[in-house]
């Protein structure tokens, strides 16, 4: 058992949070081995994003626990952040820096940092890299919030809704630049189906801050008799994806 533990990039087990009467997570565990991009898939107020916060170490569980890499998110913060990237839905980055700056500043935090004007052109910002954050539009603020969580090189990279915000051809290029990582390990959530249909080898369906299926995105449409996944989703959930922000 040990030894399994020791291969499994995140290692969630029984996790709980409830706010007074409301529980937004319930009993969630997950178990994604190193390399694999592993989605989280559920509409809004489903409780994706709690469950990623706690996983991230950023929202204490009222029960259960994390490992990321055989370290505790919330025990062992600095050892965690050195192999853990991540973009959550808000980011509360300063307005007065540039966006070279920022990602510079955030390469100063790590011991091997990709260079700054390579993180910059992942996201194709290279264009923007003396515009203040304050001066980006949303969905370059958002590109730039991606550049931040991969600058690190880190192990596990996890992403709240990676492409919210961003048109069509911007959410191509942002699934190539995770397509182009390697030996990275991924936790994607999202609603968008073919964002999760394209990059993620396991997809998690959550409902009601509870996991009701998971599996391939062909084992949950065989699961559900569908013929897409947003027919499987709308089958297992008995509701359809909304483009709201997450609640919980």
């Amino acid at each position: 058992m040990e030894t399994k533990t020791r291969q499994l990039a995140i290692d969630a087990r029984h996790l709980v949070k409830r706010y007074k009467t409301t529980v937004a997570v319930n009993d969630v565990s997950l178990q994604i081995p190193a390399g694999q991009v592993f989605g989280v898939l559920g509409a809004n107020g489903a409780g994706k994003t709690t469950l990623v916060e706690m996983i991230a170490g950023v929202r204490s569980p009222t029960q259960g626990s994390v490992q990321i890499l055989g370290l505790d998110p919330f025990t062992q913060r600095n050892s965690v952040s050195q192999i853990l990237g991540v973009q959550l839905q808000q980011a509360n980055l300063h307005d007065l820096l540039t966006a070279y700056e920022l990602v510079d500043l955030y390469a100063s935090f790590y011991p091997d940092p990709l260079d700054s004007n390579v993180a910059l052109e992942l996201v194709e910002l290279q264009d923007k890299a003396t515009t203040l954050y304050s001066d980006l539009s949303g969905g370059q603020q958002q590109r730039l919030s991606i550049a931040l969580a991969l600058i690190g090189r880190p192990h596990v990279v996890i992403l709240d809704e990676l492409t919210t915000g961003l048109d069509p051809t911007a959410r191509r290029r942002i699934w190539s630049t995770i397509e182009s990582l390697e030996k990275q390990t991924v936790l994607l959530v999202s609603h968008a189906m073919d964002e999760v249909e394209r990059l993620c080898d396991q997809v998690a369906v959550i409902d009601a801050g509870r996991i009701i299926a998971q599996g391939t995105v062909e084992q949950l449409k065989k699961q559900a008799s569908a013929a897409t996944l947003e027919e499987a989703f709308v089958e297992l959930t008995g509701q359809e994806i909304q483009d709201d922000v997450e609640v919980f």
